[in-house]
């Protein structure tokens, strides 16, 4: 099963919610496909909602303009 790191890339505030550049979160994935894109990205929304405590679907960023996607296993 695959580990990717999903970053953010850059700054915005959008519906009350902040994002700064380089937060990131790790998700293990069982298909080998962008996990950002595959599954409507949930498991990066639970990601960011578990580490953060933000809804990355709410503030509109999930999607590869906002977050940078790294296989590191």
């Amino acid at each position: 099963m695959p580990l990717f790191q999903i970053t953010t890339k850059q700054r915005t505030s959008c519906n009350g919610i902040r994002i700064e550049p380089g937060m990131s979160v790790q998700v293990v994935s069982k298909s080998f496909s962008n996990p950002i894109i595959s599954n409507g990205g949930q498991l990066v929304i639970d990601a960011f909602m578990r580490v953060y405590g933000i809804d990355i679907k709410k503030a509109g960023c999930l999607n590869t303009v906002y977050l940078n996607c790294e296989r590191i296993g």
